[in-house]
């Protein structure tokens, strides 16, 4: 019997993983999109007139089922891979490409959809319902239904192609991060790293069999080894690896991958009559195009550029000082900034790190939302986990109601790739009366517990877990009609909001007094680190934010021009960083070819959108700071407008109810220290 054909009989309808075979997914999908055709099928076969009920409603809640499957096995995709589910992404994924245009292509549902569309202001609808039928009307003429049936039969093609190409992108980017390692056998080599560091590079070797410690290119381990591994060659040919994966000319090279996708990107805005694949993408963003996201971008690199050149310098001159440094590179900018961050603010990692241990700040995460939305969050075991590290909770409301299921899965292993994001195994929506309740679940790569130690979080890590877990607050306080507006929805440049605001918090005397307590004597964190960690805030925040303005340039550069003049991927890429670059080139290293976000994320001619939604969390939480961080009716507000809208309405719309105003970037440049 295949568990993901019949109708889940499990607590809260949850995923049933230890039930599910790796054979029964292609099963599923083929089954999941049978059904989601023959739903497709009722709707336009409907001898009845079209109608929002039974056209557009009807379309909304349609291939559920495949929806369920899609979920589970994609989280499994980036979460808990191996070889023979990356098998089975590689022929599903056509197969869901060409159904969705199956679907966005069938001439007898767009003729319904378009009939309602063009009666929409005679039907009475709400805000809600309206924006469900523009999203259902371009999600036809935004993909092709208005074109001749050749061009269609183009797009087809152009998708499948694609579709292969992002997952042979990531699959390429984790393979390359997977064949390296830096195995060290001399003791010497280990000077400057905290003894944390090295007894988790000691049990990575012992798991291979072999003496001695290993790095490797997991952030958990890249990251502080390049913060704070004096040897400076080894730090070098670590940084060499990292930045050169997917360019190095092998079997694993994404740079044909980088310029097809571009290409085909670009002709298929084309091919639906856009200029290129950024003014496709913005039409349906606050920003609407790439003229207004350039603006913004030099704008913010007006202001940040200076500072980031003071900031270069006084980095420069530190490392030359300190140890004689003549030229600053890439491999010295994270050690040469801890040493310095150091000596201003005598403020280091390594003393912080006691006070989170990674269970007290998620239930410090716990107890903001709580004082905030009156959510409790209480540990379960009785559902299933697709891992032993999982761990998974109930979160009700203050009446005892079921909000949300909550999975926790934090730490690094084969098959996971790196970073951190949050994802949905199942959207809420309201159906026969019903509020299903979302599943939501957050995946981090954090240091795992030792022999000796808990797992220690380092503030960016603290940082990491909060942004997560306000995306998960999006997801779990969702409560909308209709699942395709549900939770996190929404446009791509309003999504970063709820996860950039929670960050806030980490930085407060009165939320850190709720969690940051030292692992061992219980203390809470002394008030002249939380000084520390406030002034420290703004460090380097002038390189920090022209670091993210290339990412968003090079996105921009890719994305809003024809690509099709582009023959040497690292040529491009200089061009685009000339105007943000600061270190000296390295000629080993590209961004692109494992620039994941832009290449297999959801994030093409969307990289710009973090600097935007720091924008808007900037001027979001200087409200929570006038009225006071836990301000019930300021939070309510938030909850109300924001956490539970979803997509239902325009996000400037649902912003200015919630804020009064429209958002000015005065409140992000002063938190920066760039005014």
């Amino acid at each position: 019997m295949n568990v993901l054909t019949t109708k889940f009989t499990t607590k809260h309808d949850t995923a049933p993983f230890s039930q599910i075979r790796n054979e029964d997914f292609l099963p599923a999908f083929q089954e999941g999109i049978a059904s989601a055709k023959k739903e497709i099928d009722d709707i336009t076969s409907n001898p009845e007139a079209p109608t929002f009920e039974n056209t557009i409603e009807a379309l909304s809640f349609s291939g559920d089922q495949l929806d369920r499957v899609s979920n589970i096995f994609f989280n499994l995709h980036s979460a808990e891979t191996n070889d023979e589910i990356q098998k089975i992404a590689q022929e599903v994924s056509p197969l869901l490409s060409e159904f969705g245009n199956d679907v966005r292509l069938n001439e007898k549902l767009f003729a319904r959809v378009k009939s309602v569309y063009e009666q929409k202001d005679r039907l009475n609808l709400n805000a809600e319902q309206t924006t469900l039928l523009d999203k259902k009307y371009k999600s036809f003429s935004r993909n092709g239904a208005n074109l001749p049936e050749d061009k269609k039969n183009e797009l087809r093609e152009i998708d499948k192609e694609l579709s292969k190409l992002s997952l042979e992108f990531g699959e390429n980017v984790l393979a390359e991060t997977h064949a390296f390692q830096l195995h060290i056998t001399d003791l010497n080599d280990l000077s400057g790293l905290p003894e944390g560091v090295i007894e988790a590079a000691a049990e990575t070797a012992k798991s291979l069999e072999k003496d001695g410690w290993i790095f490797t290119l997991d952030y958990p381990s890249y990251v502080p080894f390049m913060t704070y591994a004096d040897n400076r060659e080894l730090r070098k040919k670590l940084a060499i690896a990292f930045g050169s994966k997917g360019f190095r000319n092998n079997e694993l090279d994404n740079q044909q991958i980088v310029l097809k996708i571009a290409k085909l990107r670009f002709e298929r805005a084309k091919l639906l009559g856009y200029e290129t694949h950024a003014h496709f993408v913005l039409e349906e963003r606050m920003a609407e195009s790439p003229a207004k996201v350039k603006t913004f971008l030099e704008e913010l690199l007006a202001k940040a550029r200076p500072a980031a050149e003071r900031e270069f310098k006084q980095l420069s001159n530190f490392a030359k000082e300190k140890d004689g440094i003549e030229t600053l590179e890439k491999w010295d900018g994270a050690y040469y900034s801890e040493k310095l961050k150091q000596e201003l603010f005598s403020l280091d990692d390594e003393k912080l790190k006691p006070y989170f241990k990674l269970e007290n700040v998620l239930q410090g995460a716990f107890t903001v939302a709580n004082k905030l939305f009156g959510l409790t969050f209480v540990e379960i075991n009785d559902i299933d986990k697709y891992h032993q590290d999982v761990v998974t909770y109930e979160v009700k409301d203050m009446t005892g109601n079921l909000v949300s299921i909550f999975y926790a899965d934090f730490f690094p292993r084969k098959g996971k790739r790196n970073g951190a994001w949050m994802t949905s195994f199942k959207s809420q929506y309201i159906v026969g009366g019903n509020n299903e309740r979302p599943h939501v679940s957050i995946v981090c790569n954090f240091t795992k517990p030792t022999e000796t130690k808990p797992s220690l979080l380092t503030f960016n890590e603290v940082t990491t877990l909060f942004h997560e877990f306000g995306h998960a607050l999006h997801g779990m306080l969702a409560n909308t009609v209709y699942p395709n507006l549900s939770g996190t929805s929404v446009y791509w440049d309003f999504v970063e909001l709820p996860s950039q605001i929670f960050e806030n918090w980490c930085y407060e005397p009165e939320a850190l007094a709720l969690f940051a307590h030292h692992y061992q004597t219980g203390e809470v964190i002394p008030q002249e680190f939380i000084t520390k960690i406030k002034e420290s805030a703004s460090f380097q925040e002038g390189m920090a934010t022209l670091r993210q303005l290339s990412f968003g340039l090079l996105d921009m550069g890719w994305h809003a021009q024809d690509p099709s003049g582009i023959t040497n991927l690292k040529a491009f890429e200089t061009e685009q960083f000339a105007s943000t670059q600061l270190y000296p080139d390295v000629a080993e290293n590209a961004m692109s070819t494992s620039f994941s976000h832009i290449f297999q994320g959801g994030y093409s001619s969307g990289y710009y959108s973090y600097k935007w939604a720091e924008v808007l969390d900037a001027d979001a939480f200087e409200y929570f700071q006038e009225q006071g961080i836990f301000n019930a009716e300021v939070a309510k507000k938030f909850k109300e407008n924001i956490l539970s809208k979803g997509g239902t309405e325009h996000p400037m719309t649902l912003y200015k109810r919630f804020r009064g105003k429209e958002p000015k970037p005065d409140a992000l440049l002063k938190r920066a220290g760039l005014l």
